[in-house]
């Protein structure tokens, strides 16, 4: 009875793959207007520019985890390798892609959302998502931005299929969720949550429709194979290039190593269940206090709250819960508020009113503070020039500091860990392969033409003892020879002497 429910809206127009044109004239500008601060800045998020470096270094023969190393998968970095096939700035090239990967996500979360709203509601959702993504800092090009495109495509798939009873298409729809899914973990591997939640829900319509144990069975093995098969193809092609080991280490072992500073992470927590109090009132209680939107709930609510579930149990397993990684949950929680983001009447739109304020506040608010912290791309511009000065044709060591200016320098990177946290803080220590004590020293016997340090206080907690290898290198065999203010912080710069 539950799957022959259907929503009158619904059956009155079909979700089809189709581009609502007043959805995108409203979520493109907009989605600009709110990332117009952010453009072309070269060193506004530590992630993003360190995967631009990974991406130019790629296109010049690098092999991620081997050449240049980190835990992300290999297809985040391909996305960056991307952008230098475009004869553009490549800066501006990856922003304005993740702009668009926005904006396609906010269409397939209205078209969802019509699912348990009308729709204005729905469009209202796709707004939401937009808005509330700089609030997290995940608006340009951080993981989420690329793989919440494919995981809400397939979440479309999945509750399309389990809307359905009987649908003789279940095991291919299935399969390219599957498929969806499988492309996603090549961005960011904690999608399995999701995916396993998305696998579970389909073979319960399958069991639902009467399928066997042994189609059941067989079916499942077949969308388990097409989720791992992009990365088992990386896999495949580092192991026949020899390369097996430094690719399961940073994928799969090096996480587990990773220490976390407790008192830095809850406090994030903290700040960060603080912020979503608009969506937990959106979702959880006008839900309880709202009359239903018409007629009966709609079928596919508890399958998008089980959805939630899996994204946020993604979010709070690693324990290191920086803000951008809630950036997987906006999109179920973005569906699960439209019902109470169309509400015209008084003492009903309050929650929609709460949710778009709050957003738009943080939307506004956290750039321009990420602009004021980081600094203008005319001050970096600066801080490279001053760098390549003093290089002689020598390496650049960024011990603490902004990983883009190997890339604005074109200089040569002295060390395969070249995301400075790696080497100089403590939660790293154990989670690279090697010892971080060793590498640096390593590093200063091979005589960097520069090194730059910071000179006010640092987010983490150091690893003392590599921070005593490069102090004592710096007293011995280098001068400090100028400033540079990256915003609210500054760095000196530090060149090898009798290097001229």
């Amino acid at each position: 009875m539950g799957a022959r429910i259907a929503i009158a809206a619904h059956r009155r127009a079909p979700l089809r793959l189709r581009v609502p044109a007043r959805s995108l004239a409203l979520y493109l500008p907009v989605a600009l207007a709110l990332r117009l601060v952010m453009l072309g800045k070269p060193a506004f998020q530590s992630d993003e520019q360190f995967y631009l470096l990974v991406g130019q270094r790629m296109a010049l023969g690098a092999l991620p985890f081997v050449d240049i190393w980190d835990r992300k998968p290999w297809g985040l970095f391909a996305i960056f390798r991307s952008v230098y096939a475009l004869p553009f700035d490549p800066v501006l090239s990856y922003q304005v892609l993740g702009l668009v990967c926005s904006v396609l996500t906010a269409l397939a979360i209205e078209r969802m959302a019509r699912f348990v709203a009308p729709p204005r509601a729905g469009r209202l959702a796709g707004l939401a998502y937009l808005v509330w993504q700089p609030v997290f800092n995940v608006a340009l090009g951080q993981s989420p931005v690329f793989y919440n495109l494919p995981v809400a495509l397939a979440a479309l798939l999945v509750v399309e299929a389990r809307a359905k009873a009987r649908d003789p298409m279940l095991a291919r729809r299935g399969l390219e969720a599957m498929v969806l899914l499988g492309l996603a973990m090549q961005i960011k591997y904690s999608v399995v949550f999701e995916g396993l939640c998305f696998g579970l829900m389909l073979l319960g319509r399958g069991r639902a429709d009467g399928w066997s144990t042994g189609r059941l069975a067989a079916t499942g093995l077949a969308w388990i194979g097409a989720a791992l098969a992009p990365t088992l193809a990386v896999l495949l092609a580092y192991a026949a290039t020899g390369h097996v080991a430094a690719f399961v280490q940073a994928n799969f072992l090096s996480i587990l190593s990773r220490s976390t500073d407790h008192a830095d992470a809850f406090g994030q927590l903290a700040k960060e269940a603080a912020a979503m109090i608009p969506f937990a009132l959106a979702v959880l209680l006008a839900a309880r206090r709202l009359p239903p939107v018409r007629g009966d709930r709609p079928a596919v609510l508890p399958d998008l709250r089980l959805w939630a579930l899996a994204s946020i149990a993604g979010f709070l397993l690693f324990g290191t819960w920086y803000d951008h990684y809630l950036g997987p949950v906006l999109v179920p929680l973005s569906v699960l508020a439209a019902p109470a983001l169309g509400r015209t009447a008084k003492g009903e739109r309050w929650y929609g009113l709460l949710l778009f304020g709050a957003g738009l506040a943080g939307a506004v608010a956290v750039p321009m503070a990420q602009v004021a912290e980081r600094g203008t791309a005319a001050q970096f511009a600066a801080a490279s020039g001053a760098v390549s000065r003093e290089l002689h044709g020598r390496c650049l060591y960024v011990y603490e500091g902004d990983s883009a200016l190997y890339r604005t320098t074109d200089a040569c990177i002295p060390t395969r860990f070249a995301y400075p946290s790696h080497l100089n803080a403590m939660n790293e220590a154990q989670a690279l392969g090697v010892s971080p004590v060793s590498e640096v020293r390593r590093i200063l016997a091979s005589a960097p033409g520069v090194i730059v340090v910071a000179e006010t206080a640092r987010p983490n907690r150091p690893n003392r003892e590599t921070r005593a290898l490069v102090r004592a290198a710096l007293d011995r065999d280098y001068e400090r020879y100028e400033s540079v203010t990256l915003g609210q912080r500054r760095f000196g710069l530090w060149r090898l002497r009798h290097a001229r």
